[in-house]
């Protein structure tokens, strides 16, 4: 039994979980003579010594000046006319641009659906939220650009704002956009089996209502921008510097708003961007904002956004409001399901949206053999930030609804919520499993990570307590959380948003490529160049471990390059660091340009050593004859062979020392029939939790988390773990703390710390013991899958149900999230907060 004390205890990859033709982690990895592994981070030491190169640590043009923005106090409100006028005339200031001048420049941003909702950077005809930008000036410096924006005059005609989701689905509500009619900007209904039938048939229908609350990832640096217009003979172009971390799908629609070639748009990212996991792929309103602003400045143009601006204005995960259904039969088997999704978008449905509502179509069952499904998926616009992409997004809303459904049935079945699971669960036997939607979970044990997680926790022992607390009248509960966790996103979910009679056969979208550029200089040092912009989780250690081990090299002799440059960076739409993509996707790609360069080794080895090319490996930094290691020559003196005598290269050898590869998966676009396999790979989280609640404080104390992962091969132990207890205290926030809030009247509640509250590392010490399951994927070279986000969505379930379990002898149930005493007391007191 684990120490019930331990906090962050080190996972480990129980003995009899490993393939036993893999061998360890580390040597399927390398393969045979492949140096171990050395567990440090490459990138830490420039981090903890002030060394970090983030944007406002580079100035790469002369004479950059610097913006502030214009933000629209009220929701909701029409714009009469913007005077500039003052402004323009302040000291300092050298141009200010308006919604005048952003409509004369600018087309509306490309929108994911054809909707009469058009987006601009800024508001044109109307504002739509609080924060929402009016104006730009630019000015000498970030004090005068400040007290110049004081001096815009904006009259404007309130209007009533709409800022719940059920005010703005009613029929009399206020519309934010006229011209589409409603507040609902996309509505689709899909159906996968004989789902009536089994309603029909149904021992048991279990119903639920269930809310998901708006929050983020709040980074330690806000959003950064730095852009620069010209125009030459080919017309205008756009280079810009951002802490964008992708998806690059954004740089073509950056391009069609500026109406301009994709080809004209150049992007850098620097190697550190302070953090993102999704909040900074919304950051692309303001790189074409700025580009224009520098357009009418004839200057480059700099603007860092404060925490007030990114907590108004930047972007969040969505809210969700949702309604399950479950048809049981008289043993517990669940043999159809009905979900009702309802995102809020906020102002407007910009791009990636609604990739929410369909990023985990696929798993939508989650970890369960359920055969028949129908879907209704709807995203309604209201007075509030615009959404995007937040760690886990999509998996967070459909599991909190899912798993507490789960929890529901159990109750009313009278079944343990674990053995109901157990009885649902997709066996170990039938992967490769394709769910009624289309997804295909490419591997897996289930029962096996439950059983482990069941284990870590004594669950006999966790139960035990409870009972004895229970007979002192004290709140404790047990709550457990099973997520199928999707990698690799095949961005052809996005189309299902349109029917399938309207997509234009030939403009499917599909796939999650993945490019990376290796090459070998004259002196042996390996280079790889990512098309994966990292945000923290340590993309130059692994993809230096890997491709060191594919060539049998020492790791000092590789170099990763992270800086994204589009004009030099291998990269395609699909490039970016979301939807875990890094070890399905990206070191798939590293393994495929490695194994390239090894043969080229082998062949210029061959002219050293005098035997064929296939008698050799490399190993220990030396290319050798295989069963002979002695028998050897220095890795780089093969590649100086190469570099100086190519002539010497057995006929037909290329003297190519420089490999791109591009690690494309087997992901195909919608079907007709609206079926789609939206993920490359399928991981597992299996969570138990327990607390207790303090009857006078109603604080909650977790008294033990156990966490099983299934990301297949593991890569690189501490960096995974690192993401595992990463997405436990961002998913803690979610849970317990985070919620963007307004007022009836559309005022922001939560736009500083003092009430928009993160978990802190005292809030983070929880005994917590993680362990982990190996399924390798077939589908990649190394067997891995993603595991960035597996607890962010499993474990603010897995507490909401912990505390179901608490209140349960009260009849309470928690069915919206955070909780934290407000609504405990609320809900003890027998008095819900208003919807």
């Amino acid at each position: 039994m684990p120490d019930p004390n331990t906090v962050a205890a080190s996972p480990v990859v129980p003995e009899e979980s490993a393939p036993t033709d893999a061998g360890t982690p580390s040597e399927h990895i390398g393969g045979p003579g492949a140096p171990r592994w050395t567990p440090s981070r490459v990138e830490d030491a420039p981090l903890v010594t002030g060394q970090g190169r983030f944007l406002d640590d580079i100035d790469p043009l002369p004479g950059t000046l610097v913006a502030a923005i214009v933000r629209s106090p009220h929701p909701h409100a029409r714009i009469r006319n913007v005077d500039l006028g003052r402004a323009r005339r302040h000291p300092g200031v050298t141009a200010v641009i308006g919604p005048d001048e952003v409509l004369a420049a600018l087309r509306p941003f490309p929108l994911s659906v054809t909707t009469r909702m058009p987006y601009f950077p800024t508001g044109t005809d109307k504002v739509r939220y609080v924060g929402e930008p009016v104006a730009v000036v630019v000015a000498s410096d970030r004090f005068v650009a400040e007290d110049a924006a004081e001096l815009v005059s904006v009259d404007y005609e309130l209007l009533d704002p709409v800022v719940a989701v059920r005010t703005a689905l009613a029929e009399d509500a206020t519309l934010l956009h006229e011209d589409n009619g409603s507040n609902v900007a996309t509505d689709r209904t899909f159906s996968f089996g004989e789902v009536d039938r089994a309603f029909a048939d149904a021992a048991h229908v279990v119903v639920g209502e269930y809310d998901f609350p708006r929050y983020s990832s709040v980074p330690m640096e806000c959003y950064s921008v730095i852009a620069n217009w010209t125009e030459d003979a080919a017309g205008p172009a756009i280079e810009a510097w951002a802490n964008f971390h992708g998806p690059f799908t954004m740089v073509p629609v950056m391009a069609g708003a500026l109406g301009i070639p994709t080809s004209r748009v150049r992007l850098h990212v620097p190697a550190d961007i302070g953090g993102s996991f999704g909040i900074k792929a919304g950051i692309y309103p303001y790189v074409v904002l700025m580009a224009l602003a520098s357009k009418h400045a004839r200057t480059p143009v700099r603007w860092s956004e404060d925490r007030v601006e990114h907590l108004l204005a930047s972007s969040s995960g969505s809210d969700r409001m949702m309604r399950f259904e479950a048809a049981v039969d008289a043993q517990g088997t669940v043999t159809a399901l009905r979900t009702d999704l309802v995102d809020n978008v906020g102002a407007y449905m910009r791009p990636p949206e609604p990739s929410t509502l369909y990023r985990c179509y696929g798993n939508i069952t989650g970890a369960y053999r359920i055969p028949a499904v129908a879907i209704r998926a709807r995203a309604v616009v209201t007075n509030t930030m615009p959404t995007g992409l937040n760690r886990g997004f999509g998996g967070q809303q459909l599991y909190f609804g899912l798993e507490r459904l789960m929890d529901d049935i159990a109750a009313q079945t009278g079944l343990d919520p674990v053995d109901l699971r157990c009885r649902n669960l997709v066996p170990a036997d039938a992967f490769p499993y394709e769910t009624p939607t289309g997804g295909v979970y490419d591997s897996g044990d289930y029962q096996k990570a439950v059983a482990l997680a069941v284990d870590n926790a004594d669950l006999p022992e966790l139960r035990r307590r409870q009972a004895e607390a229970r007979e002192r009248g004290e709140l404790y509960g047990i709550g457990v959380a099973l997520v199928v966790d999707p990698s690799g996103t095949n961005i052809g979910y996005v189309g299902l948003a349109t029917p399938a009679e309207e997509r234009k056969p030939g403009r499917d979208k599909s796939g999650s490529t993945e490019h990376v550029r290796v090459s070998v200089d004259m002196q042996g040092t390996v280079t790889v160049m990512l098309g994966s912009v990292p945000q923290g989780q340590g993309h130059a250690t692994t993809a230096r471990q890997v491709a060191a081990k594919r060539l049998g090299l020492p790791e000092e002799s590789v170099r990763v390059v992270i800086d994204m440059d589009t004009a030099t960076t291998p990269w395609t739409v699909t490039s970016g660091s979301y939807s875990s993509r890094f070890a399905p996707l990206v070191t798939s790609a590293v393994v495929q340009a490695c194994d390239r360069i090894a043969e080229t080794i082998k062949a210029a080895g061959s002219v050293l050593l005098e035997a064929a090319p296939e008698q050799l490996e490399l190993a220990e930094g030396t290319v050798r004859l295989i069963g002979h290691p002695t028998r050897a020559a220095e890795f780089r003196h093969a590649a100086g062979v190469v570099h100086w005598d190519p002539a010497a290269l057995p006929e037909g050898t290329s003297a190519r020392l420089y490999e791109e590869a591009a690690f494309t998966p087997n992901a195909k676009a919608a079907t007709r029939d609206e079926k789609i396999n939206s993920s490359l790979c399928y991981g597992f989280v299996a969570e138990v939790v327990a607390l207790r609640i303090d009857p006078e404080t109603l604080e909650i104390s977790l008294e033990r988390v156990s966490s099983v992962h299934d990301a297949g091969t593991v890569l690189n132990q501490t960096l995974l773990d690192g993401q595992v207890y990463g997405a436990l205290v961002h998913a803690l926030g979610g849970a317990m703390y985070e919620e963007f809030t307004y007022s009836d009247g559309g005022q922001p509640t939560s736009a500083t710390f003092l009430d928009y509250l993160c978990p802190t590392t005292a809030e983070a010490r929880f005994p917590l013991v993680t362990d982990h399951v190996v399924s390798p994927s077939p589908l990649t070279p190394l067997g891995a899958k993603g595991c960035g986000e597996g607890s962010s969505m499993s474990f603010p379930v897995a507490l909401a149900n912990a505390v179901t379990d608490a209140l349960s002898p009260h009849g309470l149930q928690i069915n919206q999230l955070p909780v934290h005493g407000n609504l405990l007391h609320d809900l003890l007191d027998g008095v819900r907060r208003p919807a």
